[in-house]
């Protein structure tokens, strides 16, 4: 693994002390999910983009106050929140801008943006994405074998004892490997993942 300094932090930690390199890659994790939000609450192509942009420079200026006090207080489910806003906002200053009409039709049009509910199968793939890319980010920082010792019990399902005889190790030796790359994925993700 890389210095122990490199990894002591989670990634949100690292975000609030003014980590740069923190922001780009919850910008390169989350900006496929905070895009599908968007298609999702009826925004595509560039306008999707602008708002996905808006979405981020708005929690980098509101980032110390995401504050997790219960368990239900995820980043993902805070970054939702001001997605939805911001789709919220882009819809109003459309309507405004459309004519100028306003009225009921677009209070109606307003109302029409869903609360956020429980996760559909759409979103869940978006999450399985992120996580797949911080895993690939994170890749090199192993040997070989523990890598495949993770991926072949946490990812293919197979026991520790079958991927300990194929590898040449100890089942613990694999049991460990898998515990080492997860807790490396919490530090760099931490309360980025529910």
């Amino acid at each position: 693994m890389t210095h122990e300094s490199d990894t002591s932090l989670s990634l949100l930690e690292r975000i609030k002390k003014g980590d740069d390199s923190g922001w780009h890659r919850v910008v390169e994790l989350y900006s496929p999910l905070v895009r599908y939000w968007c298609r999702r609450w009826g925004i595509d192509g560039a306008d999707a983009d602008d708002v996905a942009q808006e979405v981020f420079h708005a929690a980098a200026e509101s980032i110390m106050t995401f504050r997790r006090e219960r368990a239900e207080d995820t980043f993902r489910g805070w970054l939702r929140a001001i997605t939805r806003h911001r789709v919220l906002m882009f819809c109003r200053d459309r309507d405004r801008r459309q004519a100028a009409v306003g009225g009921s039709e677009a209070q109606q049009r307003l109302h029409e943006i869903p609360e956020p509910e429980a996760a559909d199968p759409e979103e869940t793939r978006h999450f399985s994405e992120l996580v797949q890319r911080a895993l690939a980010q994170l890749r090199g920082e192993f040997e070989p074998n523990t890598w495949q010792a993770f991926w072949r019990t946490a990812v293919d399902n197979q026991t520790s004892g079958a991927v300990a005889a194929e590898l040449g190790i100890t089942a613990n030796a694999v049991r460990m490997a898998k515990s080492r790359v997860l807790r490396r994925l919490r530090q760099e993700l931490g309360d980025l993942v529910d």
